[in-house]
């Protein structure tokens, strides 16, 4: 699996986003370093998780309409 990159503006939003818990949740101030850092930690240790139930998610979807596929297009050969 290629590593998950993310776009320079969604970085320093979520950078924002855990600096924010941190200072209303812990009472601590974090650097834009520090919680970049956070995040780069739980892309690397959460993200291949993430990407294989989102993989399942998919499979499980498409299968649900491969299912139903004969059900919406089967015609009667019985004239």
């Amino acid at each position: 699996m290629k590593d998950v990159t993310l776009s320079p503006e969604r970085r320093s939003g979520l950078a924002r986003l855990v600096q924010q818990k941190f200072r209303t949740e812990f009472d601590e101030e974090l650097s834009g370093f520090r919680a970049e850092e956070i995040i780069d930690l739980m892309l690397k240790t959460m993200g291949p998780a993430v990407y294989n139930q989102a993989v399942q998610d998919v499979r499980a979807h498409l299968q649900g309409k491969l299912d139903d596929l004969d059900g919406e297009v089967w015609v009667d050969e019985d004239v």
